[in-house]
């Protein structure tokens, strides 16, 4: 018998993760707020619940893909959340990035109802998800990460176990911290090189073939357009940029570690993904 799953969350990355998934022919059960992804999903054979409870009531391995800590613990915790009818046994993997005390509060309330949290966020984009070459960063029971692993693998090329609960959220924002800090040195050298006469995408080559490469810096001029694709647009993406690097602000002031990079960058998000007269 195919294994129940629970999506929540049907978004850039969600929804083709969730694709995979009924590709790979699990019992899964979707719920998204908005209606149109849910009906494209139902249209490929999954099922659809009206509210996260129901996904809980459905549901052994739950799969949260939205968009930010408030997110979470409404779908989680809160009336009508799945926590409100999962049953013992159930695991709930937290994709979305978040703050490790976020997971870690979950998970306690979870365990009470004899469900087990682990955080498994994901990096790749939405293109890494329909390419199925996903890295997720997990932590929590090493025993629940080895159920969810085949869900998982219908998305992921590299899939790590990172130690014990928060681990995987603590490395996606350290992760993010380093792909946004580079897009600003990205956005400074080409544009640098533009201004001063050299054509940019002859500097992206150099870049491509020199010791700038990255996969931020490589093809600059596709990878700062990448908010036009995005679910919410531009502006969606620049705060979606803003509330990660906020978070690991705040990781850093937790461990009185500054971050003078990240906070730079922070700053100038609008300027990178060239968005002008725009407030966070």
């Amino acid at each position: 018998m195919a294994t129940r799953v629970g999506f929540i969350g049907l978004g850039n990355m969600g929804k083709p993760m969730a694709i995979n998934l009924i590709k790979a022919r699990f019992d899964l059960m979707v719920y998204d707020l908005r209606p149109e992804p849910m009906q494209e999903l139902a249209a490929l054979g999954a099922k659809c619940a009206r509210s996260p409870d129901e996904i809980g009531n459905h549901a052994e391995i739950i799969e949260l893909v939205v968009v930010d800590d408030a997110q979470v613990e409404a779908v989680t915790f809160e009336e009508g959340g799945v926590l409100g009818a999962a049953k013992p046994g159930t695991i709930i993997a937290i994709h979305s990035t978040v703050h490790p005390r976020t997971v870690r509060k979950v998970a306690a309330l979870a365990e009470a109802k004899g469900v087990t949290v682990i955080d498994a966020e994901v990096s790749g984009g939405e293109r890494g998800a329909y390419a199925k070459t996903l890295c997720y960063m997990v932590g929590g029971d090493k025993h629940a990460f080895e159920k969810c692993r085949p869900l998982f693998a219908t998305s992921g090329a590299s899939i790590f176990h990172l130690g014990e609960l928060g681990a995987g959220a603590i490395t996606k924002l350290a992760h993010n911290l380093i792909v946004y800090v580079n897009m600003l040195a990205a956005s400074e050298g080409i544009k640098l090189a533009q201004t001063a006469g050299v054509d940019p995408a002859a500097m992206e080559q150099v870049v491509h073939a020199g010791a700038a490469q990255s996969r931020i810096a490589d093809h600059w001029s596709q990878q700062r357009k990448l908010g036009a694709t995005y679910t919410t647009g531009p502006h969606g993406l620049m705060q979606l940029i803003h509330k990660d690097l906020r978070l690991a602000l705040e990781l850093g002031h937790d461990l009185g570690l500054p971050l003078p990079g990240a906070a730079l960058t922070q700053q100038l998000i609008a300027r990178i993904l060239e968005i002008e007269n725009q407030a966070v």
